[in-house]
């Protein structure tokens, strides 16, 4: 149950993590369902991985490990995984051949966007069990989350391809 309390308080901050806590434990259900329903090919943690690249576009390990918030040994060894399921490969940066930049084959690209059609259909059907009147304000509240986080809007570019 929400606690109440008044805006720009500890309390505020609490009660507010206690609520992202309690969907993101929903939300992380979903995206574990929509994985295992593409055959558990990928961890939820590789999903990201891919998730990472298939909306930065190509990037070195170095950036790569920093998106993900892990050392660059752990993103080396989930690189390592997804290129030898043949999600993942490592190219030459066209803009610098010393360079070698991490890039989604055509196989990653596909189970990105299966696996997040699934979960938007999931989201959708929660979505729809919600009073009309909350909606337009989560929209707004779940992008500033979203926003001071730094992911990146499911409404870019490259994320349009995912609806």
């Amino acid at each position: 149950m929400p606690r109440t309390s008044t805006v720009g308080t500890a309390a505020d901050v609490d009660a507010v993590t206690d609520a992202v806590l309690t969907a993101s434990r929903l939300l992380v259900a979903v995206s574990a369902r929509s994985i295992s329903a593409s055959g558990d090919v990928v961890s939820l943690p590789q999903f990201r991985l891919l998730v990472v690249l298939h909306t930065r576009g190509p990037l070195k390990h170095a950036m790569l490990a920093e998106y993900l918030g892990v050392n660059p040994s752990t993103a080396t060894r989930m690189v390592d995984r997804l290129i030898a399921v043949g999600m993942v490969h490592r190219r030459h940066n066209p803009a610098s051949r010393r360079e070698i930049v991490l890039d989604l084959t055509a196989e990653g690209t596909r189970l990105v966007r299966q696996v997040t059609a699934r979960r938007r259909k999931e989201i959708a059907k929660i979505v729809a069990k919600m009073p009309e009147n909350a909606r337009g304000g989560l929209v707004e509240v779940l992008a500033a989350f979203a926003e001071a986080g730094g992911e990146p809007s499911a409404g870019t570019t490259l994320d349009a391809i995912w609806s």
